[in-house]
C-alpha cells in the first residue's frame, strides 16, 4: 500500500510524460489510498484544462469519474491536529500534510513528486523514481 498525492493521481489518468511511470506505479503497488483532498485538487487540475481548451466539460468530467471510481473505496480522512502539527513545524502546507499524516497513519510510504514534500519528509515522502528502484 502506498499513499499517493493528487499529481500522481493525475499522471494515471491525464496523457502525460509521467502517465507510463503512474502505470508502473500500480502495477508494482496496486492498493493506493489517499487524503478526500485529491478530489478537490483533481477537480481543480482538471478545470485549468477545460479554461485552456485542452479538455472539454465531457472529457475532463469522464475523467474525473474513472478517477473516482479507482480511488471511492481508498479515502481516508485525517487528524487534523497531526496535520496542523506538520505545517507548523515545516514549510509545507496543510494540503501536502494531509497526505504525509496519511503515510504516518498507515505506515505507508507517499509517492510523491513535489520536491518540498520529499525534503521536509524524508523518511515518509519518496519520489516515483525511488520507489520503483526499491
Amino acid at each position: 500500500m502506498i499513499v499517493v498525492d493528487t499529481n500522481i493521481i493525475g499522471y494515471l489518468f491525464i496523457t502525460n510524460q509521467r502517465q507510463k511511470q503512474a502505470m508502473e506505479l500500480l502495477i508494482r503497488e496496486p492498493v493506493w489510498i489517499s487524503s478526500p483532498l485529491w478530489r478537490s485538487e483533481f477537480r481543480n487540475v482538471l478545470t485549468g484544462y477545460i479554461r485552456r481548451n485542452i479538455f472539454t466539460l465531457s472529457q475532463a468530467q469522464l475523467i474525473m469519474e474513472d478517477a473516482h471510481k479507482m480511488m471511492s473505496l481508498r479515502e481516508f480522512d485525517v487528524d487534523s491536529d497531526r496535520v496542523l502539527s506538520l505545517a507548523a513545524n515545516s514549510n509545507c502546507s496543510a494540503y501536502d500534510c494531509e497526505f504525509v499524516t496519511l503515510a504516518e497513519e498507515h505506515s505507508c510510504p507517499l509517492v510523491t513528486v513535489d520536491k518540498q514534500i520529499r525534503a521536509q519528509f524524508p523518511g515518509i515522502a519518496i519520489s516515483p523514481e525511488e520507489f520503483l528502484n526499491l
